[in-house]
């Protein structure tokens, strides 16, 4: 698409911002790490779906609007923060009285409770509800469309389609390794407990830094 220029520096950018650690690679990792691979599987193609949310609200300018109001960004904060600071709160719920006799439910079981559909959904949520990745795309992808070409929305979407299917592509690899390091942890599994104890805590302060963050 003529719209279109500096794609290699784009497929390059948005490789380097996929690999920066964030919430959406913590979630991921923590439910490859407590489930295993089918659930870090569904944890990453949520969190692309969440992604592709903002993908399309971009492309018709749904985006543009939440940047531009002051009270559409602060609802969307405040809800994504909640959000994280509450799933982190139900990570660093793991109690050490699940271990089994073998110590093999210790970090397996809390998170056994949720289904695969539930895991996915929770991965959209993680995403969707995060203001941060609607001023992303709105400052990104803008630098990679012409400003007075026809066809921009159609422009921004293939942009945001192919970072996000790059992006999931990086989080099912994320997933993958996650799950080998779970089944090598053998029964080291009061360490993976505290892992995923160190990652509620990381979860909370993420919930509230996204609680505190400013729109600029």
């Amino acid at each position: 698409m003529s719209d279109i220029h500096h794609f290699a520096l784009f497929l390059l950018s948005g490789l380097l911002l996929n690999m920066t650690p964030g919430a959406d690679m913590l979630f991921i990792v923590s439910r490859s790490a407590g489930q295993g691979a089918k659930a870090g599987v569904m944890a990453a193609l949520g969190v692309g779906a969440g992604c592709l949310v903002h993908v399309t609200g971009a492309a018709v300018g749904l985006s543009a609007l939440i940047a531009a109001s002051d009270l559409a960004f602060s609802v969307v904060k405040w809800l994504g923060a909640f959000y994280l600071v509450w799933l982190g709160i139900g990570l660093l719920r793991a109690k050490t009285s699940a271990l089994g006799p073998q110590g093999t439910q210790a970090i397996a079981a809390p998170l056994s409770a949720a289904p695969l559909r539930a895991v996915f959904w929770q991965g959209v949520l993680t995403n969707v509800l995060n203001p941060k990745i609607v001023l992303f795309f709105l400052a990104f992808l803008p630098q990679f469309v012409g400003p007075s070409t026809h066809g921009q929305g159609w422009a921004f979407l293939l942009l945001g389609v192919v970072f996000t299917v790059n992006g999931t592509l990086f989080n099912l690899g994320v997933a993958w390794v996650a799950a080998r390091a779970r089944h090598r942890m053998g029964r080291m599994q009061r360490l993976a407990l505290w892992v995923r104890r160190l990652t509620g805590v990381v979860f909370v302060g993420l919930g509230l830094r996204l609680a505190l963050a400013s729109r600029v």
